[in-house]
C-alpha cells in the first residue's frame, strides 16, 4: 500500500472511529435504515394506503435526520406527547435536521395524500402532534437560538423550546414573551397566540415574530413577512399550523432586568369566592408589567385543595413592593412566596408540576372581565377527587395584547381580559371517563360568561365552531388557506376550511 493511501485510510478510519459515539454519526447510521418491507398507511381522509418500500428507503437516504418506522430505536419515544392518554402510532416518524429534511418529508406526504402531525413540544392536549397511520414530523433534532444584540432580535429554529429562548435572551439581558412552561414547543405556542409573563408589557409571542421561513404543503420554502408574502405573514399569526412548517421564527426582543418579583401567594380553598373576587378587581387596576394568574387547585389523593394567585413583577424592582401590596396584604394566606427571584428561574417554575405527563383533558374559552356569574359557575362547580388533579384557572390577558387590532394579525381574541381553563389530569390506569364527563358538565356552566376558545387548546369543537372562533378574520384566513394548502395537507390543528 502507497504512503498517500495509508494516510487518508488510516484518517478516515480515525475519523469515523470518533464520530461513531457522537450523536452526529448516531442520526446518520439510523437515516441510513434499510427499509424491510411496505408500509400500510392512511391518508389525510383516512383512507388506507400502501407505501412502497423502494419509495420509503428513498426518503429514509434523503434525510440527514431520522426516519423512524414501528419497531425501530426511538419511534416509542418520538410517538409520544405529554398527555399520555394519547396513544397513537404514526406509520412513519421523521425527525429532521434542517429544512431540507423537512421539505423532503412534506413532499412524500403531498405526494401520496398521507395524514401528516407535526410535533415540537409536544404539548397539544387533544393529541394534534401525533397520528395513527400517518407521517408525523418531530422537530425535537431541530433546535437552535441565535440572538443579534445588536438590532434586537431571536432567531429562533422551528423545533426550540421556550425555555432555549429565555435561557439565550436572558444572557443579553433582553426578553419576549415566551409562554409559562419553559418546555414548550415554540412553533405551537406562537402560531396561535403565544400568553405569558410579560406578555401584558410586550404582547404575544405573534406579535413578536417580525418574519418567518415556512415550508408550505408544496415543499417550497418561503420567507414571510411585512414585505414579503404579507398575506402568509398575517396568516400565520394566530392562523396556527394551517399553512406549513415554520422552521425559523425572528422575533424582537425587549431589554429588560434578569431580576423580577414573583410567586404564589397560597390561600384554603374554601376562600376561593372571595380571593377570585379580589383577583378580578385588582388585575383591572394592574400595570402592563405586572401579570397575574388566579389558580384552583387539588391533587389526587387526601392533600387539601387550594387557590393560588400568581404573580410576575417585570417593572423596575424599586416599586414591585407598592405594586404587590394589595395582593401581599389580602386575607389570610396560608403562604406567601413572593420574592426577588430570577426570570429565567421562574418560567421554570411550573415545568415539573406541569400535569400533562399524564392523561388529560381540558376546556378553554375567553372572557371580557370577571363577571358574579363567572365567579360562582367557576367556583361552586369545582370538585376535589381522590384519582385526579383538578385545575381551574386564569390567564392575564390585556395591556398591550390588547391594544392591537383585532384584524391586525389573524389572532382575534384582543378584546379578551382573561383566558379561562379547567382541566382534569389522571394516572395512566385511571379510567378516564368520569373526569372527562365532569370536566364537561362543568364546562357547560362555565361556557356562558366566557366567548371562543384558544386555539392552541382545540379539542373536539366542530368546523362551524371551528370557523366562527376566528370571528371577522375566518374569510380571509380561509382564501390563504385555499392558496398555500389546498388539499389540507395540514389539517390536525384549529382547521380552516370551508364548512
Amino acid at each position: 500500500m502507497d504512503r498517500r493511501r495509508f494516510i487518508r485510510n488510516s484518517a478516515a478510519a480515525a475519523v469515523s472511529a470518533s464520530l461513531y459515539t457522537s450523536q452526529a454519526m448516531a442520526a446518520a447510521l439510523q437515516a441510513l435504515m434499510q427499509v424491510t418491507s411496505d408500509v400500510n398507511a392512511v391518508t389525510g381522509d383516512g383512507a388506507q394506503t400502501v407505501l412502497e418500500k423502494a419509495a420509503v428507503q428513498e426518503l429514509s437516504d434523503s434525510l440527514r435526520g431520522n426516519l423512524l418506522l414501528t419497531g425501530t430505536d426511538g419511534y416509542d419515544l418520538a410517538r409520544r406527547v405529554l398527555n399520555r392518554s394519547i396513544d397513537k402510532y404514526p406509520a412513519m416518524i421523521v425527525q429532521p435536521s434542517g429544512v431540507a429534511d423537512i421539505q423532503n418529508a412534506v413532499v412524500f406526504a403531498r405526494e401520496r395524500g398521507l395524514l401528516v402531525a407535526v410535533k415540537c413540544g409536544g404539548h397539544s392536549f387533544s393529541g394534534k402532534s401525533t397520528c395513527d397511520g400517518g407521517m408525523q414530523i418531530d422537530l425535537s433534532r431541530f433546535r437552535h437560538v441565535r440572538v443579534d444584540e445588536s438590532r434586537k432580535i431571536a432567531h429562533v429554529a422551528g423545533g426550540s423550546l421556550l425555555g432555549e429562548i429565555d435561557h439565550e435572551c436572558m444572557a443579553h439581558g433582553l426578553v419576549t414573551t415566551a409562554g409559562t412552561v419553559s418546555h414548550t414547543g415554540v412553533g405551537g405556542l406562537t402560531l396561535g397566540g403565544g400568553f405569558g409573563r410579560v406578555g401584558r408589557r410586550f404582547g404575544l409571542a405573534l406579535d413578536n415574530v417580525k418574519g418567518v421561513d415556512i415550508v408550505t404543503a408544496d415543499g417550497q420554502l418561503r420567507r414571510a413577512n411585512a414585505e414579503e408574502n404579507p398575506d402568509l405573514y398575517w396568516g400565520v399569526r394566530g392562523g396556527g399550523g394551517n399553512f406549513g412548517i415554520v422552521t425559523s421564527f425572528d422575533f424582537s426582543v425587549h431589554e429588560m432586568q434578569r431580576d423580577v418579583v414573583g410567586g404564589n401567594v397560597i390561600w384554603p380553598i374554601a376562600a376561593a369566592p372571595d380571593v377570585l373576587k379580589f383577583y378580578a378587581d385588582f388585575c383591572e387596576k394592574a400595570p402592563d408589567d405586572l401579570y397575574l394568574d388566579f389558580i384552583m387547585f387539588s391533587p389526587p389523593g387526601n392533600a387539601d385543595p387550594v387557590v393560588i394567585i400568581h404573580a410576575c413583577y417585570s417593572g423596575p424592582n424599586d416599586k414591585a413592593e407598592a405594586v404587590l401590596a394589595p395582593l401581599t396584604n389580602f386575607g389570610t394566606p396560608l403562604v406567601n412566596q413572593i420574592r426577588t427571584i430570577d426570570y429565567v428561574e421562574l418560567q421554570r417554575s411550573g415545568d415539573d408540576s406541569d400535569p400533562r405527563t399524564g392523561g388529560q383533558y381540558m376546556k378553554s374559552g375567553f372572557a371580557d372581565g370577571i363577571s358574579d356569574d363567572l365567579v360562582a359557575s367557576l367556583t361552586e362547580g369545582f370538585e376535589p377527587h381522590n384519582d385526579r388533579t383538578t385545575v381551574s384557572f386564569f390567564q392575564h390577558s390585556g395591556g398591550q395584547i390588547g391594544r392591537v387590532p383585532s384584524d391586525a394579525t389573524a389572532f382575534a381574541h384582543r378584546w379578551a381580559s382573561h383566558s379561562v381553563f379547567t382541566t382534569v389530569a389522571w394516572e395512566p390506569n385511571v379510567d378516564r371517563d368520569p373526569h372527562v364527563k365532569y370536566v364537561r358538565s362543568y364546562w357547560d356552566e362555565v361556557e356562558p360568561s366566557t366567548r371562543g376558545f384558544y386555539t392552541n387548546e382545540v379539542s373536539d369543537e366542530s368546523q362551524q365552531i371551528l370557523n366562527s372562533n376566528y370571528e371577522g378574520n375566518f374569510e380571509r384566513l380561509l382564501g390563504i388557506k385555499n392558496e398555500y394548502d389546498p388539499t389540507n395537507l395540514f389539517r390536525l390543528n384549529a382547521n380552516i376550511r370551508s364548512g
